[in-house]
């Protein structure tokens, strides 16, 4: 009996570490955290994100029911399971964001809750200022990235790093991550029950940078952080979206920009709406 205390003591203490940064929702390897052991107090305070397997798609989210968005988009049960709206979080102050963001990656630890994790060499966490106005989420990692542990570092990194230096940013001053954090392979798209495992912490790290504009980097990336339902890049770009607490920008991945060199113009017109929404203005050639 003295054992089972202090064992709801510690785990008590551990979820009320992660209440004070703002974070609340728990996964246990492979599953869910039951907060049967916690205290009453972070019962009452904490609501643990619903699981996200392809079996569970009528399960609740924190803005509606998985069912309401069905029925509001029929073709989403074509696309991607739903996947949960970022549930409204008191604001983490900037000094402890940092904080916040490696308590999640601790979370995740050496994460087997996805076959992904069968074939990849490092977790891809995120990079960049804990505090950013901007944050880029591409698809995944390649092999560039599996290899260092680091987002966006091979070629079309490069580009990245390229794109927001035109911004009159440096890379350290923005956020990048992925819609999932280990590599695919052969760099396949990510399975819907992949990303709908590794999308609730990504919402977590969103929730704790609180960003001012998100802009996603491809299809992919648009999709998840859109709800789940799959539309052409021409019809997502050009405008700013509502989504997840902040405003998102739809643009082309880097390495289809690598692909195919003439869309770089209308990228460059997609950052111009996120410059724009930020007061940035771009870096003149040679400064």
């Amino acid at each position: 009996m003295a054992l089972d205390r202090e064992l709801q003591q510690a785990v008590a203490a551990r979820v009320n570490y992660f209440r004070d940064l703002g974070i609340f929702d728990f996964y246990r390897r492979g599953e869910p955290l039951p907060l049967t052991a916690a205290s009453s107090e972070a019962q009452a305070t904490l609501d643990p994100l619903p699981a996200m397997a392809l079996q569970n798609a009528t399960a609740t989210t924190p803005a509606m029911a998985a069912s309401e968005l069905l029925e509001n988009s029929p073709d989403m049960a074509r696309a991607v399971p739903p996947i949960p709206v970022l549930p409204s979080l008191a604001p983490i102050a900037p000094a402890r964001r940092g904080e916040a963001l490696q308590a999640i990656r601790e979370e995740i630890g050496d994460c087997t809750r996805c076959p992904l994790s069968a074939t990849r060499n490092k977790i891809v966490f995120g990079d960049g200022d804990p505090n950013a106005r901007l944050m880029f989420v591409g698809e995944g990692p390649g092999a560039d990235e599996d290899a260092q542990g680091l987002p966006f570092v091979g070629r079309g990194g490069q580009l990245l790093n390229n794109m927001i230096n035109a911004m009159g940013l440096k890379r350290e001053e923005v956020y990048i991550a992925n819609i999932v954090k280990c590599r695919p392979p052969q760099n396949r798209v990510p399975e819907p029950v992949e990303a709908n495992t590794c999308t609730p912490f990504l919402f977590q790290q969103i929730s704790v940078i609180r960003p001012q504009i998100l802009v996603a980097l491809g299809s992919t990336a648009a999709t998840y952080l859109l709800g789940g339902i799959k539309r052409p890049l021409s019809v997502l770009r050009g405008r700013i979206h509502e989504a997840l607490g902040t405003r998102l920008i739809v643009t082309y991945h880097p390495a289809y920009l690598l692909r195919d060199p003439t869309q770089k113009k209308e990228a460059w017109k997609d950052l111009q709406m996120a410059m724009a929404e930020l007061g940035l203005k771009a870096k003149r050639a040679g400064s």
